[in-house]
């Protein structure tokens, strides 16, 4: 029976290859559970802003939440890596989701009562942010975990999971919309407290064996600085995080800012808001679903410079636009931009990474994406008051070509180091010639 089922695995793989990591049950429970769950969370995070500028018509004031739901990333993420390494990464994620459910209601409750002030939102912003500082880099390094010893649907895993956040981001904001234009924020907060039931019930049901990595224990700050030596002492991890710091940091303040756009620049409402959002999660969906029918991680270093170029020509775009339709356009052009080095660099790094130091890593990745973005969104909000938050995007997005080019000038040495690892997992044989030649094959469909 149990040579059928791994036959029949292997069939659906076969024919199903743009969905191939499904065939595993504990990411088909993640995926559902998750899938509901995020929904929620951009229903959340739409609403949120929305609030904050109904309530204070201050640029300044979204980039100060903004600043405060994400500075506990960049404090608490290194440390909860190293929990990650030791610890059962499941239990951890039971915890942090059923955290943020409670955040989520107490929100809601403030909301529907008329009672929230905006102390209050900063200081549910800060709580949330620390729950979330410990469940991103302990759920990314657990895809390996989900998907068992199958490393070769890793990358498709990390795609699908990036398609199905990106598919939230595109029902999110447009969800977020509607319910704000006909019962209010209150409502939105109250609808992801209770999608948080979904991903915790998926959790529940999984079947795990937890096999943690046997290695001496350490001090934690010492485990901290091993990880860290590793991630920077390397040059091809080093070269990511930093791309990813430099477009998160310059780029992501977008959303802090998309309010001001709606409001002042194209004399729209909540609607409005929403159908930008999702132009921008529909991007970011195209960019995942393009990602999951890749079947190699050849060429990601490439695509990964390219994606960051397009990022910052549509962030320059968007700014620049009195359309809203062409805003719209220029909003799914940093969606696909956005998604496709942001999850490309998750496959890359989840590669090359060692088993033992992946949580360490994978809290970096969490810093860089997201840890270093509360300084963008407080420098957007301030600037934005000072020179308006067209040229400010404009900035940003100066920077975020800058970086492409950059990576992509380093992108040779950075070839000639992965390619030993990739030899060694047998993504590429020995015998091909040329370090180039090997890691050009940017879209060849090779196993």
């Amino acid at each position: 029976m149990k040579n059928e089922n791994e036959g029949l695995v292997n069939k659906f793989g076969e024919r199903f290859n743009a969905i191939r990591a499904l065939r595993h049950k504990n990411f088909r429970l993640y995926f559902a559970g998750q899938g509901i769950s995020v929904i929620g969370t951009w229903v959340q995070r739409i609403a949120l802003t929305w609030l904050v500028y109904r309530l204070t018509n201050s640029a300044f004031l979204l980039g100060v939440v903004g600043f405060s739901g994400q500075i506990p990333l960049l404090i608490v993420t290194p440390f909860a890596g190293v929990l990650a390494d030791r610890l059962n990464k499941h239990k951890i994620l039971l915890y942090t989701q059923g955290l943020s459910m409670v955040q989520a209601f107490i929100l809601a409750a403030l909301v529907l009562t008329n009672t929230i002030q905006v102390w209050e939102i900063i200081l549910l912003s800060v709580i949330l942010g620390v729950f979330d500082a410990a469940d991103m880099p302990t759920r990314q390094s657990f895809m390996v975990e989900m998907v068992g010893d199958n490393r070769s649907d890793l990358g498709n895993a990390i795609a699908m999971n990036s398609s199905m956040v990106n598919g939230a981001r595109l029902i999110g904001p447009a969800v977020a919309g509607i319910l704000i234009s006909a019962f209010g924020e209150g409502w939105c907060f109250l609808l992801n407290a209770i999608s948080y039931i979904a991903v915790l019930y998926s959790l529940l049901k999984m079947e795990l064996n937890h096999n943690p990595i046997t290695t001496k224990k350490k001090e934690t700050l010492k485990e901290l600085k091993e990880g860290y030596q590793y991630a920077f002492g390397f040059k091809p991890i080093k070269s990511i995080l930093l791309l990813l710091a430099v477009v998160s940091f310059m780029g992501t303040p977008i959303r802090i800012l998309a309010p001001v756009f709606v409001k002042n620049i194209l004399h729209g409402g909540a609607d409005m808001f929403g159908f930008l959002m999702g132009a921008s999660g529909f991007g970011a969906f195209t960019g995942a679903i393009f990602l999951m029918n890749r079947k190699s991680v050849l060429g990601l270093g490439r695509l990964i410079a390219y994606s960051t170029t397009a990022f910052g020509i549509g962030l320059i775009a968007f700014a620049l636009s009195q359309n809203m339709w062409l805003s719209m356009v220029f909003m799914f052009m940093t969606g696909i931009g956005m998604m496709i080095q942001l999850a490309g660099s998750n496959t890359m790094l989840q590669t090359i990474v060692e088993d033992n130091k992946r949580g360490r890593v994978m809290s970096f990745y969490a810093m860089s994406f997201r840890g270093v973005a509360p300084f963008g969104s407080l420098l957007a909000g301030t600037a934005a008051g000072i020179i308006g938050a067209p040229l400010t995007l404009v900035f940003g997005g100066g920077f975020c070509l800058a970086g492409s080019l950059y990576f992509l000038k380093n992108l040779p040495n950075m070839r000639k180091l992965i390619r030993p690892i990739y030899i060694k997992m047998g993504i590429i044989s020995e015998s091909v010639q040329g370090v180039g030649t090997a890691t050009s094959l940017s879209f060849e469909e090779k196993e």
